[in-house]
């Protein structure tokens, strides 16, 4: 499958706010019924979902968060691991009453989502995911493009230097990951929320956080937990995956196939990390399927 045509760079969502845990989160919505949860990763927020909310929202309640630190949501003084975004993403699920939820999650929103799953599969209808973190990680096995780029960022000092200075994560890893070229207001609408060095400390811990040869300690243990879950679970999942991709390339493809017990994969051809700026209409139009 090749790139969509007329994706836009608007963002015509009115803003809502929830208070979580003394801290305000910011999301949109569209439609009404049953939840449709869409969790963003590093360093993006909603508008990565701009294209895809009106096709789930045709069919239910399409909800598009901002995790803290990100978008318009709160940017509390927070260490901003892994561990402490899980209670504002539990909360935000309580503080919404969302029932008999369909998750939709990418990057670290996946790894969020699959942990909320693990910890609440009676709240979890089905699960939609494209390059995610569904077990834990080998350097030997890291996407080779973007190994010494993560290397570096996981170094103290020189991953401040990359990120919170230079912006790095924004301006050179984001659109290295995407096929298209994204526009001048696309590139715009990244950069808003991160305007300095401090506020980026989100953007800078997430790369430290990735479980990678069983380092941060906890990390690894609670995506391991999720993992057997995976195998286990008979909730119904859905996986969009590109070629060359970058956190599910082939292998992670093929133990998805073979792990994970309810799965059905939609191949979408040519893509790398960033899928909803290459393609949204067709995960849309698969999302309605």
């Amino acid at each position: 499958m090749s790139s969509d045509k007329g994706i836009s760079p608007d963002f015509p969502f009115d803003s809502k706010y929830v208070e979580v845990n003394g801290q305000r989160i910011h999301y949109v919505e569209e439609g009404e019924s049953a939840p449709v949860l869409f969790l963003h990763g590093n360093p993006t927020s909603s508008y990565l979902w701009r294209n895809i909310i009106p096709y789930a929202a045709r069919h239910g309640r399409a909800i598009a968060v901002n995790l803290i630190g990100a978008g318009k949501s709160g940017k509390p003084d927070i260490p901003y691991r892994f561990v402490d975004h899980v209670p504002f993403v539990e909360g935000f699920i309580k503080a919404l009453g969302l029932i008999n939820v369909t998750l939709v999650i990418h990057d670290w929103g996946s790894a969020l989502g699959f942990h909320y799953a693990h910890r609440h599969p009676e709240n979890i209808r089905g699960i939609v995911f494209m390059e995610g973190i569904v077990r834990p990680m080998t350097w030997a096995g890291f996407p080779p493009d973007f190994r010494a780029g993560f290397r570096m960022m996981r170094t103290p000092g020189l991953g401040w230097a990359m990120i919170s200075g230079l912006n790095m994560f924004i301006e050179k890893i984001l659109p290295s990951a995407i096929v298209r070229d994204l526009t001048p207001q696309e590139m715009e609408h990244y950069r808003v929320p991160f305007p300095t060095g401090r506020s980026r400390k989100p953007v800078r811990m997430w790369p430290r956080e990735i479980p990678i040869d069983g380092t941060p300690a906890d990390v690894p243990d609670i995506v391991s937990g999720y993992s057997r879950w995976l195998g286990d679970t008979q909730t119904p999942m859905l996986m969009f995956h590109a070629t060359p991709g970058g956190t599910i390339g082939p292998k992670e493809v093929e133990w998805c196939r073979e792990a994970i017990s309810n799965l059905e994969v939609v191949d979408f051809g040519k893509g790398i990390h960033f899928l909803q700026e290459d393609v949204p209409h067709l995960i849309g139009q698969k999302l309605e399927e």
